[in-house]
């Protein structure tokens, strides 16, 4: 009998290690900082993997029900966590985008513009995207040529609103808001992957003008991915849905991809 009441004291004791264990890890995660959240969402969102592929498909809706679809290939090279970055768009579909290009070269130091091209082939056109454009459409969809790469965490304070068991949520108001159309924007962002699930933006009178939700996310390669994402502009009753396929991560990509010269002469990882 002592033996069997020292068993289930030691079980109990094991039972109380894991659920100490638990509330340990639950209170290290309420302890990051804002600061700590929103880098993690970023890495999340954006730095999967040392470096990524990815097929693209983008079905327009306008708000009379016409679609249109665009199909595009993205290559992503990272330097370093949350660092530098360099992303290669080459449009497979519709005829007229074919052998577009979109390229970014993005910049993690504050105050440093990302530089952005767009080569038109149709022209033989090699447009340098201003950074005033980035809050432009990409190419006639709801998602902007900002929306590709990431808008800069410099460009922003930020504020945790709410904390729930499952989601942080987090507000972020622009530093400089006369470069930009929306006066503020939440996120939603799961605990778990730190991946945003839901960002809406709301413009000048404090009013929802759009709004991007993950409609499906799945691991790949040990890295949460979001595989479906759909943007909505209430007001004027627009939406795109983003699907994306044939995703892998660290491939290898060379630095050569990302030169200027790819802009015209694509690169085999985009036509094999």
């Amino acid at each position: 009998m002592k033996v069997f009441r020292v068993m289930l004291a030691g079980i109990a004791f094991i039972g109380f290690l894991a659920v100490a264990s638990v509330f340990a890890q639950d209170a290290l995660v309420e302890q990051l900082s804002v600061e700590q959240i929103v880098n993690n969402a970023n890495a999340a969102a954006y730095y999967q993997g040392n470096d990524g592929k990815v097929r693209s498909r983008m079905v327009i809706t306008d708000n009379k029900g016409n679609k249109y679809v665009r199909e595009f290939i993205v290559l992503r090279k990272n330097y370093g966590v949350n660092g530098d970055q360099k992303y290669y768009v080459y449009f497979v579909k519709p005829a007229d985008v074919r052998r577009m290009v979109y390229m970014v070269h993005k910049k993690s130091t504050p105050g440093v513009d990302d530089d952005r091209w767009m080569y038109i082939p149709s022209l033989d056109l090699v447009h340098r995207v201003s950074a005033t454009d980035k809050r432009n459409s990409f190419v006639g969809s709801n998602f902007l040529f900002e929306d590709v790469s990431g808008r800069s965490m410099a460009d922003d304070n930020i504020e945790l609103i709410e904390t729930t068991d499952e989601n942080y949520f987090i507000k972020k108001t622009p530093k400089d808001p006369s470069i930009v159309e929306f006066n503020y924007y939440t996120m939603k962002i799961d605990k778990k992957t730190f991946m945003p699930l839901d960002i809406k933006f709301y413009d000048r009178q404090n009013e929802l003008y759009s709004h991007i939700q993950v409609a499906k996310m799945l691991t790949i390669q040990g890295y949460p991915t979001v595989v479906e994402s759909i943007v909505r502009n209430p007001k004027l009753g627009l939406q795109t849905v983003m699907t994306f396929t044939d995703i892998q991560y660290d491939i290898g990509l060379k630095d050569s991809i990302f030169a200027e010269r790819s802009l015209r002469r694509a690169p085999r990882e985009v036509r094999k």
